[in-house]
């Protein structure tokens, strides 16, 4: 790739799993009144046809890994599964009591933290509690986020129960000096056999998440875990770009400087590198950051045109509504966002008074909805058509303006009122976005939130 291009676009941007992204939540026009407005009208008209996603957070992690952004507490005291069960189905309960039927659920995903912190038969009970008043879907997608070392067989037995058929495990890269950097040491032993038991016990799709751009890798080690990766075939992999956020996530993400960090024309090379593996393995791309195998479900939505993303990342299917549980979860009524508090302690002291933990939040308007459904377009389908009779607002000749650049640089090209994503235009998925992202333009922050988008 063109180091030039790299250069000039290399940015920082949000990853667009929702519009508008947090940092532009409108918290002054947002109340927890109006947000439940949404929901439940959300959610009747969109049930029964569709039904809904959940997404639970569970925070626990034994060990600190590093390179990771997300929400976690670390602990080795697993008294803490059965009080923080116990609120997550006390929130459950209470938006049970919002709506007017039961929920039938066509996703579910467990994420983290690490969902296999808790003891198989205390996620029996977490799940018996959230099925006690709801219904499953046809076809639904039941999935969660692994650790290779303490996945074990319980584990994978008792979810399969309830009908999960999906997992990821987090792999990220097998040389021993960048797994130490980063503080995440799994052998390629322990992935496979993770592997080999979920394949055995009827998991349909298991994914291996792989992180380019990490301290102290190279191109070679891309190589050399890709290589391993292919050897095992998971049915999905996530190929992130390392989001370097230490200004956010605090010393989470100190445990290296930044001179140890590829710049961004080797951390291209490693993604070019890596792509070109998988595509030659007979993976199939998708979106910016995703392979999976022809025969995965991912894949089969992109054909069908059903590939959808949200707050989980890429889904094979779209619900308008997905509840959020547990601290730090994002609930998305469609026209409405709702974030919980991200305390474990005041999580759960909120609860025990009967109070949705909701603290911030965003009521779309009709603008937003707009922009939303444009950068789905791109992210998911990479094109998106502009409306003719809108062609001429104010809004759209800015969204327009900011395309012309990358028009030059055949990023994107133009089919009448159709705006397309070309093969080079892929990397930089991202930029595109933001030319759409109208509340980005109008609000330039005083300081970086978002990663580097290369």
């Amino acid at each position: 790739m063109d180091s030039a291009l790299i250069e000039k676009y290399n940015i920082p941007g949000p990853r667009y799993t929702s519009y508008p992204t947090v940092p532009y939540w409108d918290d002054q026009k947002f109340s927890l009144k109006k947000y439940k407005e949404t929901l439940i009208y959300s959610f009747k008209e969109s049930n029964q046809e569709q039904g809904i996603s959940l997404y639970i957070h569970l925070p626990f992690c034994e060990s600190l890994c590093t390179f990771c952004g997300c929400n976690k507490r670390i602990t080795k005291n697993h008294g803490v599964e059965i009080p923080y069960i116990e609120s997550v189905l006390k929130e459950w309960k209470l938006y049970l009591d919002l709506l007017d039927e039961k929920p039938i659920i066509k996703e579910l995903h467990l994420g983290g933290g690490t969902p296999t912190f808790f003891s198989a038969e205390n996620l029996e009970l977490l799940l018996n509690g959230i099925f006690r008043y709801a219904v499953k879907a046809e076809n639904a997608e039941f999935s969660f986020e692994g650790h290779p070392n303490n996945t074990n067989r319980q584990h994978l037995a008792t979810l399969s129960s309830f009908g999960f058929k999906r997992l990821s495990y987090g792999v990220q890269d097998y040389n021993e000096k960048v797994q130490k950097a980063i503080h995440r040491i799994q052998s390629f032993e322990q992935v496979k056999n993770a592997t080999i038991s979920a394949r055995e016990l009827g998991y349909e799709s298991v994914g291996h998440d792989i992180i380019f751009g990490l301290p102290f890798q190279e191109e070679m080690h891309i190589v050399e875990t890709l290589s391993k990766t292919i050897e095992l075939m998971p049915d999905r992999i996530a190929f992130y770009s390392y989001a370097h956020v230490p200004w956010i996530k605090g010393n989470g993400q100190r445990g290296f400087k930044d001179e140890d960090l590829p710049g961004p024309a080797e951390k291209r090379r490693q993604y070019e590198t890596g792509k070109k593996m998988l595509l030659r393995a007979g993976y199939v791309e998708i979106g910016m950051d995703h392979f999976a195998l022809p025969s995965d479900s991912l894949s089969k939505s992109v054909e069908n045109k059903s590939i959808h993303r949200n707050f989980m990342g890429y889904t094979s299917s779209k619900t308008q509504v997905m509840i959020g549980l547990g601290v730090s979860a994002i609930g998305d009524s469609w026209y409405g966002f709702g974030q919980n508090v991200k305390g474990v302690e005041e999580y759960q002291n909120l609860l025990k008074n009967d109070i949705l933990p909701i603290f911030k939040g965003h009521i779309l308007t009709e603008e937003d909805l707009k922009i939303r459904e444009h950068i789905l377009n791109i992210m998911c389908q990479l094109k998106t058509s502009l409306p003719k009779d809108e062609m001429n607002s104010e809004a759209y000749k800015k969204m327009r303006s900011g395309l012309h650049e990358m028009e030059a640089d055949d990023l994107v090209m133009w089919k009448d009122n159709e705006l397309l994503v070309t093969e080079k235009g892929r990397a930089f998925c991202r930029n595109i976005a933001m030319a759409f992202d109208l509340r980005l333009q109008r609000n330039k922050p005083e300081q970086r939130l978002f990663s580097m988008t290369i």
